[in-house]
């Protein structure tokens, strides 16, 4: 990338310029530098994908060549050189031919000891969405987890003498009492059977990761379904061979692609169902995962699109939360599943629908455990 990177001093301490710009490379915001002129001067990897050109092509053409000249960023760079000191928006909306229209939060700050330069960072509501919900999702799992726990030691014993006595009241009661003794039992056996089912969010500690050939894990969802409740629906499969194995148990990520593709074979209509199965690289979100110190990409998308009718919006911001469905006889717990073994595997899962087009969406990072047999 033919950049220029000034030096980045911080609390004293000199980084010379290939760590400087392999930091910025790093980021998944779009950040620019410009000169006095509103010239661009520096752009990193996430820029580059944002305005849809290369380092070399945006060195030291204008912004407005770029984003329109009556756009707002342009009042609020000229506010940062006349206060001389940071300003920072919300949700400023930029629109352009070239670039299409989003919403971002933008970042402008001044050069030191370069008069009339600004450092611009922009960041994508999506991506904020996104980490947002990835947070709320992750709290879900972890929250089903201490209630699956809570329930399988606090609950379950109790809720066995109560199906003893009620065989005894059953055994010994009139005809008249005898359907409700009976009412009892049956009650109780629902309820030992809902809490077997939340029994596999139980936090059983780390498993040993071993790479995962997820093209492998999707054939054999695929043909599970395809033999089962997914006979009417047409599949089609679109593959990246090229991308290595990801780390993780074989069983637990059938798991999670099996519940997905359950959700979207009982979305599709009775007749021209269809559902792709799709793998891509992607230049993914980095995140700080528990347990680590240091940041982990998420190249590996793993996607299921349906062409159903797409979920309601009154569910969307809570569709990983237990108990939440709109299947009449759902128990809302696939989804919250999926949401619990994808963090156990260091990834995230995020879905977008509308009316015939909903997308599920798994992220999960690459295998780096040196020399590999062949993958499970």
């Amino acid at each position: 990338m033919e950049t220029t990177v000034t030096r980045v001093r911080s609390g004293g301490r000199a980084h010379s310029p290939a760590d400087s710009a392999t930091i910025l490379d790093l980021l998944p915001a779009p950040v620019v530098t410009l000169d006095a002129e509103d010239r661009i001067t520096m752009a990193n990897a996430a820029a580059e994908q944002f305005f849809s050109a290369s380092a070399a092509y945006l060195s030291y053409r204008p912004l407005a060549q770029f984003i329109p000249a009556d756009s707002p960023l342009h009042g609020l760079i000229h506010q940062v050189r006349k206060g001389n000191s940071q300003v920072s928006e919300h949700e400023l909306a930029i629109e352009s031919p070239r670039l299409g229209r989003h919403f971002l939060s933008v970042q402008a700050t001044p050069l030191p000891d370069s008069p009339g330069s600004i450092v611009l960072m922009m960041l994508d509501r999506g991506i904020t969405e996104m980490i947002d919900r990835q947070m709320t999702h992750r709290g879900a799992a972890r929250s089903i987890t201490s209630m699956a726990a809570v329930l399988a030691h606090e609950v379950r014993n109790p809720l066995s003498g109560i199906r003893g006595a009620a065989q005894l009241l059953e055994q010994n009661a009139s005809e008249d009492d005898r359907p409700l003794a009976e009412l009892i039992r049956q009650e109780a056996d629902r309820i030992s059977t809902l809490i077997g089912r939340m029994e596999i969010f139980t936090d059983y500690g780390p498993f040993e990761r071993r790479p995962v050939n997820i093209h492998k894990v999707l054939d054999r969802v695929q043909r599970l379904a395809e033999t089962g409740f997914g006979a009417n629906i047409r599949f089609r499969a679109d593959f990246d061979p090229s991308l290595p194995p990801v780390p993780g148990d074989h069983d637990q990520l059938v798991q999670i692609f099996l519940n997905l593709v359950k959700n979207a074979c009982d979305a599709c209509p009775e007749v021209g169902g269809e559902i792709n199965l799709r793998t891509a690289y992607q230049h993914g979100v980095r995140f700080t995962l528990s347990g680590r110190k240091e940041k982990v990409a998420l190249p590996m998308k793993v996607s299921i699109i349906d062409n159903g009718p797409g979920i309601p919006e009154d569910l969307t911001s809570n569709l990983f939360d237990p108990f939440v469905t709109s299947k009449p006889n759902g128990t809302g717990l696939g989804l919250a599943l999926v949401a619990k073994l994808v963090g156990d595997h260091g990834g995230v899962v995020e879905c977008e629908s509308r009316p015939g087009r909903t997308e599920f969406r798994v992220m999960l990072p690459f295998y780096e455990g040196g020399e590999l047999g062949e993958p499970v």
